[in-house]
């Protein structure tokens, strides 16, 4: 079959339509990305030898404005070019994994009359999917509270779709707590504030716990400058290619809650504390991290009520008990998500098929 998978935008959608257009593609599928023209894509798509469709995708307009008015001119003209797009390729069928980037090929596989299947990795569909969804002929969704938005007709449970390399991880026993830091492929200025300074705190206490802290973009050289000024020594990374490597090494994790850290966390045998991203569509971020402490593998603390004597407090604790940390990675068996991309897979293969039956 000949396969769209509109991935574009941030690394949140870029992984899972990745592992997903790679499983499709090693059931011997033609298939061809469809990305948003970022910058940031060029490096997450690193490997993938495939066709690659690059447009430049219009944000959904807010409000009544000037600036609103040309935002949907320049969402019609999108929605033109991938429909000129679309014909020359000719797919069996789309997936979209949502973001502003769905929007052009969605709308051109409606055009066209090409089946579509959507995914939403989040509890609280976004403006995308929700947008979307009247066009799509089934919805692969990762947390079951996102059925309650969407038509219930259309919902399969997949799971969120991970890379292959990290669902085969071999966790390796270190002497040394090692603490990971991540707010996700865009970076989260709070913890890089935040997080230097709790952890001078423990040293000075004498927990010297090892660092892995991943800023994003714009706060990378003023972290790893604190840490240089506390005397602490850290790995400092604005990004991570080799995430396998890094969760191989993490004992325990201070993260957001996207939908794609959570999964990979859980997957991966890592514990860890969200702090969810408050201005967060929906307060998706919210309800993904609460879905995830449910079974007691994390741990939430909204970013109102953070403080570096909480998160030194928190974490002084949880070092010096590691039966607790060993209970929260027992019970993280029973929030992973197993098999996600396999059955994302399914999904657009039946629906191509014409079999719409409900997995």
């Amino acid at each position: 079959m000949n396969i769209c998978v509109a991935c574009g935008g941030t690394g949140g959608h870029i992984f899972p339509g990745l592992a997903t257009a790679q499983e499709l593609r090693s059931r011997g599928h033609n298939v061809t990305l469809w990305l948003a023209g970022r910058d940031v894509e060029k490096d997450s798509i690193d490997g993938w030898d495939g066709a690659v469709i690059s447009m430049q995708a219009a944000r959904f307009p807010s409000g009544l404005s000037i600036k609103s008015a040309v935002a949907g001119l320049r969402i019609l003209g999108v929605v033109a070019a991938s429909r000129k797009k679309m014909r020359k390729i000719n797919p069996d069928i789309v997936l979209a994994m949502g973001s502003y980037t769905s929007v052009g090929p969605v709308i051109a596989a409606k055009m066209c009359h090409i089946p579509i299947v959507l995914h939403e990795a989040n509890a609280v569909p976004g403006k995308a999917i929700s947008f979307l969804s009247r066009f799509a002929t089934r919805i692969g969704i990762t947390f079951q509270a996102a059925a309650e938005h969407l038509d219930k007709n259309k919902i399969s449970m997949t799971g969120f779709p991970l890379r292959r390399t990290l669902s085969e991880i071999e966790k390796k026993p270190s002497d040394r707590f090692t603490l990971l830091i991540t707010g996700g492929s865009q970076g989260a200025h709070i913890l890089n504030e935040t997080l230097p300074e709790a952890i001078e705190s423990l040293y000075r206490q004498g927990i010297t716990p090892e660092i892995i802290h991943l800023t994003g973009m714009n706060d990378a050289d003023d972290v790893e400058k604190r840490y240089k000024a506390a005397g602490i020594t850290a790995e400092v990374h604005a990004f991570a290619k080799d995430m396998l490597s890094v969760y191989t090494k993490a004992d325990f994790a201070i993260t957001r809650a996207g939908a794609a850290t959570c999964t990979e966390l859980a997957v991966c045998g890592v514990p860890a504390l969200l702090i969810p991203y408050p201005s967060a569509a929906g307060n998706h971020q919210m309800l993904n991290a609460l879905a995830m402490a449910k079974n007691g593998g994390m741990s939430m603390q909204p970013q109102q009520d953070l403080s570096t004597v909480w998160l030194a407090g928190y974490l002084k604790n949880l070092i010096e008990n590691p039966d607790k940390l060993n209970l929260m990675r027992s019970n993280l068996k029973n929030t992973a998500a197993a098999n996600g991309t396999q059955k994302l897979a399914d999904l657009v293969e039946e629906v191509a098929a014409g079999n719409t039956k409900k997995m």
